[in-house]
């Protein structure tokens, strides 16, 4: 299946995800050799106006691997011409002319929207705005998910933090309605729960969710433990006790002995450290996969082609 850009998580079909699952593990092949130089006349540009390691450095090293070339920047908001008050549209027009792709994260919602509207090559989302998308997140959480659990369908996901703000949380739920009889457990303070679009969107599907603030009844059930961070200074009831919403050794005895341990990162005290030996936490697996996922979502747009 053709795709020409990455803009949200919604545009994936069960079929295309499948397509890239397998083309993930291939991905996976072609870097324990070493890497591959099919795609050597390409060059991909990483724009971004907000930081990023893992999403930026994932996407540099998968066209390493793929043998392009990249054009990179960070914090383009305060080093690109936007200082100058050039429109986000005047610089996708004219970083085109350069490459073969462009991996934009932007500052404000619908920034990728905008960039795909009117880019002659293809905009992949690497995350827009506080409370937009993050597509290729919640499409190597959903492989891990996969891999880990062997399945996706009939799964339960406990999904923990600031919602209303997390493009990952939102473009995974966004994701895991495509299939059947999952259940979604969304656990927030209530001030910083998911927002009703989604709810919406869940309605629509068919799906089965719950809203919590507390995890003590819900994360003994669940396949899925997918752990976000809350940054207090967000809250206006300052009392709220945060670490209630914290993985420790405590919460490891209460959870199924097979299910997993997500978290997008970075990671504050969300998670104690003291979890990460547990083979139930996967969230370095996870973020090993985004460089095979965004590998083969690097060939699926140069495929096209």
């Amino acid at each position: 299946m053709k795709i020409k850009h990455i803009v949200e998580s919604q545009q994936f079909t069960v079929p295309l995800i499948l397509e890239l699952f397998e083309r993930t593990d291939l991905m996976k092949k072609v870097v324990a050799r070493g890497g591959t130089k099919d795609y050597e006349k390409k060059v991909m540009a990483s724009l971004f106006y907000k930081p990023s390691t893992r999403t930026r450095f994932s996407f540099e090293s998968a066209m390493y691997r793929l043998g392009g070339r990249i054009l990179s920047t960070e914090q383009a908001k305060e080093f690109s011409s936007e200082v100058k008050g050039e429109l986000l549209e005047d610089t996708i027009q004219i970083v085109a002319n350069y490459c073969d792709a462009i991996v934009l994260r932007h500052h404000e919602e619908g920034g990728a929207q905008r960039a795909a509207a009117i880019s002659p090559v293809p905009i992949i989302n690497a995350g827009d705005g506080s409370g937009g998308q993050h597509p290729t997140q919640g499409l190597l959480d959903l492989y891990t998910i996969y891999n880990e659990c062997h399945a996706l369908d009939g799964l339960s996901v406990a999904i923990i933090g600031a919602l209303d703000q997390g493009r990952t949380a939102r473009s995974l739920a966004y994701l895991l309605s495509k299939f059947e009889r999952i259940k979604l457990y969304f656990i927030a303070p209530d001030e910083l729960q998911i927002k009703p679009d989604i709810l919406e969107h869940l309605d629509e599907k068919g799906v089965s969710y719950q809203l919590s603030s507390n995890t003590d009844d819900i994360i003994s059930k669940v396949d899925v433990v997918y752990q976000t961070r809350i940054d207090k200074e967000r809250l206006k009831h300052k009392e709220i006790d945060l670490t209630k919403y914290n993985i420790d050794t405590n919460v490891l005895k209460k959870m199924k002995y097979n299910s997993i341990i997500m978290h997008p990162l970075p990671r504050s005290v969300e998670i104690n450290p003291a979890v990460d030996g547990d083979p139930r936490a996967a969230y370095f697996r996870q973020a090993r996969n985004g460089l095979y996922v965004r590998m083969a979502l690097l060939t699926m747009l140069f495929d096209k082609e």
